[in-house]
């Protein structure tokens, strides 16, 4: 068994906007391994370190407790997944400017940013992948999994959101374009 540290973010059902009702809930469900934050008005956040086979395993079991504990609070995030320079300079143990200087000087084969702008944000799962194979950075394990698994869990959410038939006709783009690589 590893340990896994992950967080999911969620709406409370209904507006609900004190988040105090559920903490004991939430504890007898399986979430004692939880750090959880109710700052914020109809929402909770829940930072877990959660011991499991797998990153897949910690992270959908912890979704199915909060499920089990609010069964209609709705998944916002799970993260880690979308992260500015700074916080993939942190993990590293770079600099921002030196993360910066990479990401520019590697502009080809650096991975592209799913927003662009005064602050640009990247799926860390696809920032570490590049930082292993083209910079040879060992990364441990457990957080690159970890970010895998949250990217696919946060993709999977927008991709429920989209209606059916929207749904669809981008699945057949997507496999369409997959004949060209």
């Amino acid at each position: 068994m590893k340990l896994y540290e992950f967080t999911l973010k969620f709406n409370l059902p209904d507006g609900d906007h004190n988040a105090e009702n559920y903490v004991a809930a939430l504890a007898q469900s399986g979430c004692d391994d939880a750090l959880i934050g109710i700052g914020q008005p109809g929402r909770i956040a829940l930072q877990f370190s959660r011991e499991a086979n797998s990153a897949f395993a910690a992270i959908t079991s912890a979704i199915k407790d909060v499920k089990a504990a609010i069964p209609r609070a709705a998944l916002i995030e799970a993260t880690p997944d979308l992260v500015g320079l700074t916080y993939i300079a942190d993990l590293l143990g770079f600099s921002r400017q030196n993360m910066r200087k990479l990401m520019l000087n590697h502009s080809q084969s650096f991975p592209a940013p799913l927003h662009s702008g005064s602050t640009s944000i990247w799926h860390l799962a696809k920032v570490l992948s590049w930082f292993s194979k083209q910079q040879n950075k060992v990364v441990a394990a457990e957080i690159s999994e970890v970010a895998q698994v949250t990217m696919q869990v946060n993709i999977a959410r927008s991709l429920s959101e989209l209606q059916p038939d929207t749904r669809q006709e981008f699945m057949q783009i997507q496999e369409e374009l997959a004949q060209y690589r």
